[in-house]
């Protein structure tokens, strides 16, 4: 809620759902086609309305350049990301379809942040993409 100079309260303007333009999932592909036999978890926390197509669309681009995608999943225990995304590694180091993955998304001003897995949201794959609230 804000107040305006009269007095009267009005609703903050409501945000849009995230997802992922056309533009921007052939991108995604174009630079994830690099890098065949990843696999990756896809997590979304349900507390956010839109995390959940938002991780779809995800999983829709790693399924289309032919990585082992872990079953989208909800997750509570996610690493917290101003930007909404998340990408969590088992170490220290990002292996370089994920980092070519955060790469790509800055060309559109997405800043994905690199956690490091703490909750096992990575399971048995190479990493994660945790979808939070913004």
């Amino acid at each position: 809620m804000v107040a305006d100079g009269s007095g009267t309260v009005e609703s903050a303007p409501e945000r849009s759902p995230r997802r992922l333009t056309t533009h921007q999932q052939a991108v995604l592909i174009q630079v994830l086609l690099a890098f065949p036999d990843e696999t990756v978890a896809v997590r979304y926390l349900t507390a956010a309305s839109d995390a959940l197509n938002y991780a779809e669309d995800f999983s829709t681009i790693f399924k289309a350049v032919n990585w082992n995608v872990v079953q989208v999943e909800p997750a509570e225990d996610l690493p917290y990301s101003s930007s909404g995304l998340a990408i969590v590694v088992r170490g220290e180091k990002l292996r370089p379809s994920a980092e070519a993955l955060r790469d790509a998304l800055r060309i559109y001003g997405i800043e994905a942040q690199v956690a490091t897995d703490e909750a096992n949201l990575c399971g048995l794959s190479n990493f994660a993409l945790a979808v939070t609230k913004l």
